[in-house]
């Protein structure tokens, strides 16, 4: 079980049912702490989601849960009201971690017609019907074969365009949403004098991919806005990091068009032959949370089994 949490230690996690969020409620609640969790689901997730729930309260942790927007800042007041008398005289805020995965998957610009000619060239070779070569490789992919993703049919995004208004709700759900919680967290002297708070990113934060411009956009407003966070708060106790996973399996990234591609990539480049798991990344967030990780401070770490600096597939 390893070193547990002071008695009267929470974590309050946006985002708590799935992916990120979820693995990490369990994994800081096998060490003791405390959850507060927001999360926006449909009355039927919510009832897959109840299991997990009572799972974690298996470890002997309270768990408050709210299904709320947590976008929204009058909800945001009747959660953070509803945590203080929960935390009563003795408990605090230990960790905030800001998983909100919401955000517009749209291209910016119409999509030319594509240029891979690879399935019909492989096809015309073996003097088969290429609708035939080409289903098989979609096939292939979906079955695990990763080396068919050059090959495969590429992904298919939505006629619809970015909008600024997609853009701007983007920024705000994904990116700038966490200040809002941080501020009142600390007005209300919520926060442990030791508190850690940690914001998500990607790889899309520097690279373009396709459909995926507002919520890059978001990635770098977050990591910037964590940056001064690390600096304008660190006076009061609180720490401030973003984790950058490599790909990963989650509901969000199955949002994406072309995630299986996107997943096809990611294996054969990583040096560890794998995707990165939400509970590998709940992991570091359990090691930044200790007292010996008080010293990190406006950082960006990987979490990804060195995918990012991998420069070959396997």
């Amino acid at each position: 079980m390893g070193d547990r949490f002071a008695e009267g230690s929470w974590a309050l996690i946006l985002g708590g049912s799935s992916g990120f969020g979820l693995a990490t409620a369990h994994k800081l609640a096998e060490h003791g702490m405390n959850l507060c969790l927001v999360h926006r689901d449909r009355r039927s997730l919510q009832r897959a989601v109840e299991p997990e729930f009572e799972k974690i309260r298996g470890q002997g942790v309270r768990l408050v849960a709210f299904n709320v927007d947590g976008l929204d800042p009058q909800k945001r007041c009747e959660v953070l009201d509803e945590l203080a008398r929960e935390l009563g005289g003795e408990g605090r805020v230990r960790v905030l971690l800001h998983s909100i995965a919401f955000g517009h998957l749209k291209l910016l610009a119409p999509e030319a017609p594509s240029r891979r000619r690879g399935a019909a060239r492989l096809a015309e070779k073996l003097g088969l019907d290429e609708q035939k070569v080409r289903s098989a490789l979609d096939e292939l992919l979906l079955e695990g074969l990763d080396e068919s993703h050059a090959l495969a049919s590429p992904p298919r995004y939505r006629p619809q365009l970015l909008e600024e208004e997609d853009m701007a709700h983007t920024v705000y759900a994904m990116g700038t949403s966490l200040y809002g919680w941080v501020r009142d967290l600390h007005g209300r002297g919520l926060f442990a004098a030791d508190a850690r708070v940690f914001g998500l990113t990607s790889e899309g934060n520097a690279l373009a991919w396709k459909g995926y411009a507002a919520v890059s956009a978001a990635k770098a407003a977050l990591e910037a806005l964590a940056r001064s966070i690390a600096v304008e708060f660190a006076p009061h106790g609180i720490r401030c990091n973003v984790l950058q996973p490599g790909i990963t399996e989650t509901p969000a990234l199955a949002a994406i068009p072309g995630s299986g591609h996107m997943k096809a990539q990611a294996r054969l480049r990583n040096p560890l032959g794998r995707l990165t798991t939400p509970r590998d990344v709940a992991n570091v967030v359990y090691l930044l949370s200790g007292d010996d990780a008080a010293w990190v401070n406006g950082a960006l770490i990987r979490v990804d089994g060195g995918e990012h600096v991998s420069g070959v597939t396997s």
